[in-house]
């Protein structure tokens, strides 16, 4: 009760703040508008945080104060002391993939030979679909070479983790959501350079062993750590469960908020035709994402799992590998327009979804 009554005073808190950074922003106070807008979304996300229906929100809320943050002091985020905070990003990604795995378990893998024939299907799917349309929707938006190469390089991207808790919401199949999630960044040190390179390659010169070893450092070897620790660690993975959460948020905050920093110039000349582009790709994985999978024999359930699965991409690897491969931060700035605005979509697809469960529907991922 208290928390309700303490989310519904932010929400009017940030409401008020919106309209104050409307009056200020008319009245030629562009600066303090610009605060008063960033201070809002704060509010929002703190008072959907204690909000159980908006919960899911709440992630994105923060990711666009800070992503707002960045564009109205871009210095704060480019380097600290004379250090160059992307230099953090590659540490950060291992952070959040070392975090990943710690949730995983054995069993996790397993699920692989319990229901081959729908991770194997999600998988086709996801590397199917969203690496040709990223492709597809940068030459549609006429996007400039670099941010091309980003959002091609988001499609080729495995599963992001955000997708099990969007699937979770929706009432679909979360093992099968996991399963899919792990097997995808699994076998992504090799499809993800190969997409790449036969995608990607038509516009700037990309060498496959480089993403592979890059995508080896960066997601592969932290999430089996991970999974090490919770197998023979399990004191220690139960302590940092508690805390690692949080900790990857903040991370992928942080990195956006670099992303936006660097690429701040690009933002305003391209963001409008970006955004549309990366809302079609998603749009798309969500789409052809389910309805393929219903062409192929698995359940509405199933199919919604695969669905969410497709349509949303691990950002964070894209960026590393755009900063860290590609050395190009306008190939990072597709993933920091794609993570939000993927995560929101798909929260409004899992309310839609979560009111339409099937009902006595055998599942389909499990084998016989």
């Amino acid at each position: 009760m208290k928390n309700s009554t303490l989310s519904k005073s932010l929400c009017l808190l940030a409401l008020a703040g919106f309209c104050g950074c409307l009056l200020l922003w008319l009245s030629g106070a562009r600066t303090p508008a610009a605060g008063a807008l960033i201070a809002s979304f704060a509010l929002l996300a703190l008072s959907s945080s204690l909000s159980e229906r908006f919960q899911s929100l709440s992630f994105t809320l923060w990711v666009l104060a800070v992503a707002g943050w960045a564009v109205y002091q871009p210095g704060l985020f480019i380097s600290a002391g004379g250090y160059p905070l992307k230099n953090l990003i590659s540490p950060l990604i291992q952070v959040i993939m070392l975090g990943m795995g710690v949730t995983l378990t054995t069993e996790d893998f397993k699920r692989v030979l319990q229901m081959p024939r729908a991770t194997f299907i999600g998988a086709g799917l996801q590397y199917g679909i969203m690496p040709f349309f990223g492709w597809a929707c940068a030459m549609v938006f006429r996007l400039p070479p670099d941010t091309a190469v980003g959002l091609i390089l988001v499609g080729s991207a495995p599963g992001g983790t955000s997708s099990n808790v969007i699937n979770y919401l929706a009432g679909a199949n979360v093992p099968l959501s996991v399963t899919m999630t792990t097997f995808s960044t699994l076998i992504s040190p090799v499809m993800t350079p190969l997409a790449m390179k036969v995608l990607a390659g038509k516009i700037i010169p990309v060498e496959f062993l480089p993403l592979m070893v890059s995508i080896l450092n960066m997601i592969f070897f932290p999430v089996v750590a991970g999974v090490l620790i919770n197998r023979y660690l399990p004191r220690v993975a139960a302590a940092t469960a508690r805390f690692l959460p949080a900790v990857c948020m903040a991370s992928i905050c942080l990195i956006i908020a670099i992303t936006v920093a660097m690429s701040r110039d690009d933002l305003f000349r391209i963001g409008l035709p970006l955004f549309f582009a990366a809302a079609c790709h998603n749009g798309i994985g969500f789409g052809l994402g389910y309805g393929l999978a219903r062409l192929l024999g698995l359940n509405r359930t199933d199919s919604r799992t695969v669905g969410v699965e497709v349509g949303m991409q691990n950002c964070g690897m894209a960026t590393g590998l755009a900063f860290g491969v590609l050395k190009s931060p306008a190939a990072a700035l597709p993933s920091a327009v794609f993570g939000p605005w993927s995560t929101v979509a798909g929260s409004i697809l899992a309310s839609w979804w979560r009111r339409r469960i099937p009902r006595e529907e055998p599942p389909t991922g499990l084998a016989p």
